[in-house]
């Protein structure tokens, strides 16, 4: 093991480093070859998940100068936006924050994870603003008229999240579910990718800090800070990326029974610098902590961990559409978080570009067109019987945040994605 960062990132530059993913490692520990640890330098590692702590920085032209003093109000595509904090005053320039969490005035099933989507993808986008004189303006603008657009992470990559049961007597509506979250702790959702998730391979935040480069939705971007929420048993990051150059497959809105949520994507590398980093690559799911929250009042009433959520479970939903019995309405494109179904004249068609292997349309199809195992947790009452409940729906994508380790793996060794050290430690 190197024990330094000087010396992994020369490694890494004369392409002698040894670069494994996440995974890669996990496979490394499960064969009995745990030895083999001590020759890593850096760990490539993800997360993928429904992340409510993003937000946007919008700057564009809306009309040419002198056409409005200043802006009072703004939407696109419906979704409020905050105007300022520039004034722009008569520039005909928005400058806009978007929160992902914010829903469209028009759209129930719309919100500010879309709206990132569909500039990313280079829709045009339709802009109202009210000015402070109380007339209105319309324009059509896309990504490239945006000359600053940067997503934002107020707390993202969580070493480790919760599963969420409702334990009340009734159904509870919420944004840890995309359907009525069923009473007396019938049903479990959860969040987290376990085992190949940043902060798990880098509690202590050593590698990793202000400054660090990353993968946010697969462009290049930096950790500012820890985000809000962080603490030392719990630690998450804020960061930013340039949405120019960000992957619309790896982010979206995700629609839940509260309303839409924003799906954001992290990658980062860890560099193998301490005792503790080179044991914490090494834990595997069983080992890391799951708790369960009671949704209803988010206190812990029991401890589950990752292994009963990601072993011996299906990460893709499969998917067969000769099983259908053309169910009218159809179920699983009802209750799609991703609205990645469609049923028109009895045949099914999925998206495989939007699905997110959440495992909702498994849990509610009764014909078998959707298929996957998602694991359970086991929860003990307060006269210690314990009881299994299912998981029927996932809010991490664990099969797309290992495509990312491998990508940012392959961007290291190529020289696409340059490493490099912390400014300021933030642990």
């Amino acid at each position: 093991m190197v024990d330094s960062y000087q010396e992994i990132e020369r490694r890494v530059e004369n392409r002698e480093a040894v670069i494994m993913t996440a995974q890669e490692v996990a496979d490394l520990v499960q064969s009995g070859e745990s030895a083999r640890l001590l020759e890593v330098d850096v760990v490539t590692t993800a997360t993928r998940a429904v992340m409510s702590g993003t937000y946007a920085v919008l700057s564009f032209p809306v009309d040419r100068p002198a056409s409005f003093l200043r802006a009072r109000n703004a939407w696109i595509n419906g979704v409020q936006a905050v105007v300022g904090p520039c004034p722009n005053e008569n520039l005909g320039v928005l400058d806009l924050i978007v929160l992902g969490t914010a829903h469209s005035r028009s759209r129930p099933d719309y919100g500010g994870g879309h709206l990132f989507q569909d500039l990313v993808e280079r829709k045009p986008v339709q802009v109202e603003v009210e000015t402070d004189d109380g007339r209105s303006l319309e324009a059509e603008v896309g990504l490239n008229e945006m000359p600053t657009a940067r997503l934002f992470g107020s707390r993202h990559a969580f070493k480790n999240y919760s599963a969420f049961v409702n334990a009340g007597n009734e159904p509870v509506n919420t944004i840890f579910h995309s359907r009525g979250f069923a009473p007396h702790c019938r049903e479990a959702t959860f969040s987290g990718c376990g085992q190949i998730n940043p902060l798990k391979n880098d509690p202590l935040l050593e590698s990793t800090g202000t400054g660090t480069r990353i993968l946010m939705n697969g462009a290049n971007g930096f950790v500012i800070g820890t985000g809000t929420r962080s603490s030392r048993e719990r630690p998450n990051l804020s960061a930013f990326a340039d949405m120019h150059r960000m992957d619309a497959e790896l982010m979206g809105g995700f629609v839940t029974s509260a309303g839409p949520e924003c799906i954001c994507s992290l990658a980062l590398p860890v560099a193998v610098i301490s005792e503790r980093i080179l044991a914490e690559i090494a834990r595997p799911d069983r080992g890391i902590a799951l708790p369960i929250n009671d949704v209803n009042s988010r206190t812990a009433i029991g401890e589950a961990d990752y292994g009963d959520v990601w072993t011996d479970v299906d990460l893709e939903v499969a998917f067969e559409p000769e099983n259908c019995s053309s169910c009218s309405p159809c179920r699983a494109a009802e209750e799609c978080p991703m609205r990645a179904i469609d049923s028109n004249a009895g045949r099914v068609l999925r998206s495989e570009a939007l699905c997110f292997h959440c495992g909702m349309c498994a849990t509610v199809c009764p014909s078998g067109v959707f298929s996957c195992r998602l694991g359970a947790i086991r929860l003990k009452s307060a006269a210690g019987v314990s009881r299994t409940v299912p998981v029927v729906l996932r809010q991490s994508d664990r099969l797309r945040a290992i495509r990312m380790t491998e990508e940012l793996k392959e961007r290291i060794m190529n020289g696409a994605f340059r490493m490099n050290e912390t400014t300021e430690r933030i642990g």
